[in-house]
């Protein structure tokens, strides 16, 4: 099983052998709960106890699993699991033996999210972060069932915070247990946002999905989904900090109008009505030194994470493929997992089983200098209507053609029909597939020379909407052909040398489209050089 399975099975490992339970027994969070939470918690994890049973009887069941299930669920992987997480973590394990199980379970636990002692800490106060993985609408929901005063602008935030100090009151007001909560915690929540949860996470829904049992996966879930996301939290402020870290003075004053509002909205720094550009500058010093400042008391794994994406600013002296990075960063977050997954098989890289969107986008960033060398069924997806239907026309077999001379057909009828053909071809293998890749190949070029110029807006925000692009209701067309472009070339080419890639590959007819790649190289760049009628450099 991989890492991620890993993650998201922690119900399915073994018991471990412990020297240490008396010890864990007496420090155990499990001591202070009611008999009812010990249960729900050993039947969440599909943990066999006595029934009925005693509270003895529960305790002594939760002492022998407590370890391996809540605290370091890690110590019952195997070698290859350890070495996954190890790998995922960035640290080099080629020195130590692959047997040498014991010398990667202390290097796991050295990189795991969280000491023992926290974790023993953290069950003890549940309220504190189990509420955290919730979206707005949620944590909205559960203040207004609750009757819980939230004052306006009802801001993220502020809401959780208030969620957190009315938690144990609105669990004893109803008669519930909170130490680990029953079903009455999710009452706001539907099935399909369980569910959504759930998959969204990489964690596997129960069958049948039944509202009980998917409660149940996501209150188990809940602890490694809260680690998860602060270690992503910890590596976007480490990256904040590098951010604001490679923004000199220098760089600030030679920024025109357009160049100050461009950042400031990308970072969510409010400019009031009518400023000017200094005082625009002066703005966004003062976000860059709270930032800075405040990233002196940061928790230790964020400045590790910070020190550790400083190193990488550090080492990326050549601005322009810096921001490159930055400006494909920003486009990736905000694909689907469909088009993360066929961005990494365009590439032929191995993509994990039940890898969540943070796993995936980590995997795209690492393979960004990387173009496509790999033909898929998301080939087609940026054929134009004429380029499919001449594209169907040009193979050999009868539905192919049919398909092509269909005057009803809509475009994604055509893209089906081009898939099925490509689909059964790769199958078959032999001569039918290297006729097929070459009149792909043809076709490629004809739908690159059209680059969405042809294409209809309802085409376009359906194309975006595949992507899991969010599409602006004020778009004009466009801007959608532009952003169609974007994330058509960036799905292509990756970041591999933008002056040889986004340009030489993209032909002249499109080069101006691409004024927003040459905007982002120079916002970094050495004094923010003026455009110059088109012959700015990459």
């Amino acid at each position: 099983m991989k890492l991620w399975g890993v993650l998201v099975a922690l119900a399915a490992t073994a018991q471990v052998a412990s020297g240490s339970w008396v010890k864990e027994a007496q420090d155990a969070a499990y001591n202070r709960w009611h008999e009812t939470e010990l249960e729900r918690w050993l039947s969440d994890n599909g943990i066999p106890y006595p029934s009925p049973a005693d509270r003895k009887t529960l305790q002594d069941v939760m002492q022998k699993n407590w370890q391996a299930y809540a605290v370091a669920p890690y110590q019952a992987w195997d070698v290859n699991q350890l070495q996954s997480y190890l790998k995922l973590k960035g640290i080099n394990t080629k020195s130590t033996a692959k047997t040498d199980k014991d010398s990667l379970l202390a290097q796991v636990r050295t990189a795991w999210y969280e000491t023992e002692d926290s974790a023993q800490q953290a069950w003890a106060g549940v309220s504190n972060w189990i509420l955290d993985t919730w979206s707005d609408s949620q944590l909205k929901a559960f203040a207004d069932k609750h009757g819980i005063p939230v004052p306006q602008p009802r801001k993220r935030d502020t809401i959780l915070q208030r969620a957190r100090e009315n938690y144990e009151k609105i669990a004893q007001k109803a008669g519930e247990a909170y130490n680990y909560p029953g079903n009455w915690l999710y009452a706001t929540w539907s099935n399909s946002e369980l569910k959504e949860w759930l998959e969204s996470r990489g964690f596997p829904v129960p069958q049948p999905a039944e509202r009980d049992s998917l409660i149940a996966a996501v209150r188990r879930y809940s602890r490694v989904a809260y680690l998860m996301m602060q270690d992503q939290l910890a590596i976007a402020a480490a990256n904040t900090r590098a951010t604001y870290n490679a923004l000199t003075d220098r760089v600030i004053d030679s920024w025109g109008q357009s160049q100050l509002k461009e950042f400031c909205d990308k970072n969510d720094i409010p400019v009031p009505q009518g400023s000017n550009e200094n005082e625009v500058r002066a703005l966004i010093r003062k976000r860059r030194a709270s930032i800075l400042d405040g990233a002196s008391s940061a928790s230790s794994a964020v400045k590790a994470a910070t020190t550790s994406a400083g190193n990488q600013y550090a080492k990326a002296t050549d601005s322009a493929s810096l921001k490159a990075q930055e400006a494909f960063n920003e486009a990736i977050n905000t694909w689907n997992a469909a088009r993360l997954k066929a961005y990494l098989e365009a590439r032929s890289v191995h993509v994990p089983y039940l890898a969540d969107l943070s796993r995936l986008r980590g995997l795209v960033r690492e393979h960004s200098d990387k173009a496509a060398s790999n033909m898929t069924v998301w080939t087609f997806d940026d054929f134009s209507y004429e380029s499919l239907k001449a594209y169907l026309s040009s193979l050999g077999d009868g539905a192919g053609r049919r398909a092509s001379d269909h005057a009803d057909a809509s475009r994604e009828d055509l893209v089906q029909s081009a898939r099925s053909a490509y689909l059964s071809a790769s199958k078959t293998g032999g001569d039918q597939y290297a006729s097929m890749t070459s009149n792909i190949a043809v076709a490629s070029e004809a739908a690159r020379k059209s680059a969405f110029s042809t294409w209809s807006e309802s085409e376009l925000k359906a194309y975006l909407d595949r992507y899991g692009v969010p599409v602006p209701q004020a778009s004009t067309v466009d801007e959608l052909r532009a952003a169609a472009r974007k994330h058509s070339t960036y799905f292509r080419y990756g970041t591999k040398t933008p002056s040889e890639t986004f340009l030489a590959k993209m032909g002249e007819n499109v080069q101006g489209t691409w004024q927003w790649v040459m905007d982002r190289v120079h916002m970094g760049g050495d004094g923010g050089k003026a455009k110059s009628d088109g012959k700015d450099e990459l």
